[in-house]
């Protein structure tokens, strides 16, 4: 509640790590607050973290705590499988569209399974990032909120063909007859946290990935490595399920690159570090080789990265890839580059590679926005824009889970201010 007597309406668009901290804050402090989020669950990209770094800790320890507070907050309400259609109106006298997708499962679902045994339907696994299936009702992951199932309605073979899950949910939980809803609000203030994607890399020429099984990207590599990831955690190579030896990491594919994305992520070399861990723990032979134009491990992380580079069978390699190549009899992979420091040309043998692509920043997607917001040559939401309007965490810039904290606490006070004015 402001000194004027006001209670600040905020919208915020993103449900992931930087919205939900940002929801959070401003409903704390007093505001009523809609947090939209277009997936079935709130976590995003955090949620399929295996670990974080330096601490090499889960995400759980973030996301079960706001989780939480979200939960017991009355001042948040949270809307998920929906979109932010429009934003007409002013600084204090917002108009946004909500689109609602149909969830095709209500409250009254206790996750207790009965209708994924009897569902006849797949669908690929998105949260596993299409590594694997499951049934067309599903939970998205086991500490999912909201803690319900939802039905994949492109998967779904409806209830005049189907219907089994109608009929084995012992709770009445199972509404196929949902349809899609249109809201429009009044806001004052609108936060956007829509956070990042990871390029496709089937564009980055001589890299081989779509071409070779055992050339993977970050992402991919953060869902093998997690315990509830397809693999359950252990690290095999996708050409034929066998334990990697050797494994190279590159950085900086298609980043810092004039032909693709101009911008540094800046976390990436800290993610193939951790990565190289996850490696080294679970296979103690195994060589580990990383290709790099500059080391970024600022501030207290460059102790994470003096512990990992004294490993003895982890290679530091400065040089820009340019190029890799497949045996095809055996699937090894051959990464080329230059070492700028010994100035001799390097041909490295691997068994697996890992591209450690940068963040594209999602903007503001479909959104019509009366009078647009600004960007930066990027594509990320400028820091300034027009009044009412704030960006939080990786929307406005590439960064990693503790900075997207801090940045969404201190864009939670300034919508609060303005929402007060």
């Amino acid at each position: 509640m402001s000194g004027n007597g006001k209670r600040g309406e905020i919208l915020v668009i993103g449900g992931g790590i930087s919205g939900l901290t940002a929801a959070i804050e401003a409903a704390e402090a007093g505001a009523n607050v809609t947090l939209v989020e277009k997936e079935a669950f709130l976590g995003g990209r955090v949620a399929r973290t295996n670990l974080y770094f330096p601490k090499m800790c889960p995400p759980s320890c973030g996301i079960e705590i706001n989780i939480r507070r979200v939960k017991t907050n009355p001042r948040i309400r949270t809307l998920t499988l929906s979109s932010v259609e429009s934003i007409t109106g002013g600084p204090g006298a917002y108009k946004a569209k909500i689109q609602k997708a149909p969830r095709f499962v209500n409250s009254k679902c206790t996750t207790c399974g009965e209708c994924v045994e009897v569902c006849p339907a797949d669908r690929p696994d998105a949260f596993n990032l299409d590594m694997g299936t499951t049934k067309a009702i599903y939970l998205p992951y086991e500490m999912a909120y909201p803690a319900r199932f939802v039905i994949d309605g492109s998967a779904c073979l409806g209830a005049s063909e189907c219907g089994k899950c109608i009929d084995a949910c012992p709770y009445g939980a199972i509404e196929l007859g949902m349809t899609p809803e249109l809201e429009e609000i009044e806001i004052d203030a609108v936060i956007w946290a829509t956070g990042w994607s990871p390029p496709d890399a089937t564009k980055f020429e001589g890299l081989g990935f779509g071409d070779f099984p055992n050339v993977i990207n970050n992402t991919v590599m953060e869902r093998i490595s997690a315990l509830n990831g397809p693999t359950h955690g252990e690290i095999r190579r996708p050409s034929d399920g066998e334990p990697p030896k050797s494994v190279a990491f590159v950085q900086c594919a298609g980043s810092r690159d004039e032909n693709y994305y101009k911008h540094c992520s800046g976390v990436c070399c800290l993610a193939s570090l951790k990565q190289a861990r996850y490696i080294r723990d679970q296979y103690p032979e195994a060589q580990v080789y990383i290709f790099y134009i500059d080391m970024r491990a600022p501030g207290r992380l460059e102790d994470f990265f003096v512990a990992v580079k004294e490993d003895e069978n982890l290679s530091l390699i400065k040089g820009k890839v340019a190029n890799i190549t497949e045996d095809s009899a055996t699937g090894n992979l051959t990464v080329e580059a230059e070492d700028v420091l010994s100035g001799q040309k390097v041909a490295q043998e691997v068994e697996m590679v890992v591209l450690a692509t940068g963040m594209i920043p999602n903007g503001i997607g479909d959104t019509q926005v009366e009078g647009g917001v600004a960007l930066d040559e990027h594509g990320f939401l400028a820091i300034n824009q027009p009044q009412g309007y704030l960006a939080a965490g990786c929307a406005k810039r590439p960064t990693d889970v503790a900075t997207c904290n801090r940045d969404a606490t201190g864009v939670a006070l300034k919508a609060l201010h303005l929402s007060a004015e």
